[in-house]
């Protein structure tokens, strides 16, 4: 029978991808990628030769339904983001969704996802935690803020290069100066770095520091 399977990718070091992910992608008929430039490049190197198309964000609303009725069809197809886990802080929820409210078959492959090695390295409380994704750009974000504050779980962000100083400066401003916090970037990749400390701490580094690649934020609770 026909289903939809959610393959993780590595978010960064290529020995990360899993044998099985690889032997599914090579079987299914169909390759859903986010992006399928960035993504050839990873199906190039491990001489998966599946047809790909298109599936972000932009367009997942209008071919939700196309994609399932071709699943219901015979179709086995993948799902897979630009790194990590697919529907986390990417696209892939809607389609799962509608598969589910088709009695389509879904199959999640465990794999690499940012957050998790962010948080277990950052010394914070891993016992239980909150996971956010992206935090408003505008609309929205103060509040937001506040909320977190008074949060008591550890909590985890991710964020842009470009925006990573501003948001540790609001941490510092709804959260304290002194609020514990862990930042990984470029995780599984050569330059990988990890910078603990206060809000203001971290702040001052990387307001020294111009920062690059993939951002997590993990900051300790109240």
């Amino acid at each position: 029978m026909a289903k939809l399977y959610l393959v993780p990718t590595p978010i960064g070091n290529l020995e990360d991808m899993t044998l099985r992910a690889i032997r599914i992608l090579k079987e299914v008929h169909l390759i859903l990628a986010e992006d399928t430039r960035t993504s050839g490049k990873l199906l190039r190197h491990f001489d998966i030769e599946t047809p790909m198309q298109s599936h972000h964000m932009h367009n997942e609303h209008k071919t939700v339904n196309t994609l399932v009725n071709r699943i219901q069809k015979g179709e086995t197809m993948a799902l897979i983001s630009d790194a990590g886990t697919p529907a986390i802080s990417d696209p892939g929820f809607l389609l799962v969704r509608a598969c589910i409210a088709e009695d389509i078959p879904i199959e999640c492959l465990p794999g690499p996802t940012a957050f998790v090695p962010a948080l277990v390295k950052s010394g914070l409380p891993s016992d239980k935690f909150v996971f956010e994704g992206f935090l408003p750009p505008k609309k929205g974000r103060q509040t937001r803020l506040q909320l977190l504050a008074e949060e008591t779980r550890t909590l985890i962000f991710y964020e842009s290069p470009y925006k990573l100083v501003k948001t540790l400066s609001d941490v510092v401003t709804y959260f304290g100066a002194d609020r514990p916090v862990s930042v990984s970037r470029e995780l599984t990749k050569i330059y990988e770095e990890t910078i603990r400390g206060t809000a203001e701490e971290v702040l001052q580094y990387y307001s020294e520091h111009s920062p690059k690649g993939e951002i997590v934020i993990v900051i300790g609770g109240k």
